[in-house]
């Protein structure tokens, strides 16, 4: 399948972290989280499809508040750069080369920074998310490069290449 053959598949939109996605399930068990927005009440768990792709290479530097679980299924591996409270930098590629050192599965946990990229020459990387308690935008942020860059001095060069504005 193609890229674009995916897209209509899945019936997926351009994300605002970057790429594309489609939500595939939101379960409607709601748990109690103090959280803004919705009185605090999230779902227990979310799913997306995400794909990054060569006309959307970039999934830009953003943090969740709930920890999230991806899980490679298709195309070119995918670097994932992520920053604990700390500022400590670890990379890890998702991609179907276990041999080579990548994984099939990467958890992200609740309030850390992460940022992706499709590996150059792919056509596009695919793959699930699944959020615990479930994705809402208001416990989502985008970073800025100047606010992430007076956070984190030493991660100039992601934020250069993978902050929006």
């Amino acid at each position: 399948m193609t890229k674009a053959d995916y897209i209509r598949a899945l019936s997926m939109h351009r994300h605002r972290e970057g790429g594309y996605f489609a939500e595939t399930y939101r379960n409607n068990i709601t748990i109690g989280t103090g959280r803004p927005g919705k009185d605090g009440m999230r779902s227990i768990g979310t799913c997306i499809y995400y794909m990054l792709t060569d006309d959307e290479p970039k999934g830009y530097l953003h943090r969740n508040l709930s920890p999230i679980v991806h899980f490679f299924h298709a195309g070119a591996p995918m670097t994932y750069w992520l920053l604990d409270e700390t500022g400590r930098v670890a990379r890890h590629v998702l991609g179907p080369d276990l041999t080579a050192g990548e994984t099939l599965q990467l958890v992200v946990p609740g309030g850390a920074w992460k940022c992706s990229e499709l590996h150059p020459g792919g056509t596009y990387g695919l793959l699930s998310e699944s959020v615990m308690p479930g994705f809402e935008y208001e416990d989502s942020q985008i970073a800025s490069r100047r606010e992430f860059v007076a956070l984190f001095s030493h991660a100039q060069e992601l934020a250069a290449k993978f902050c929006r504005w």
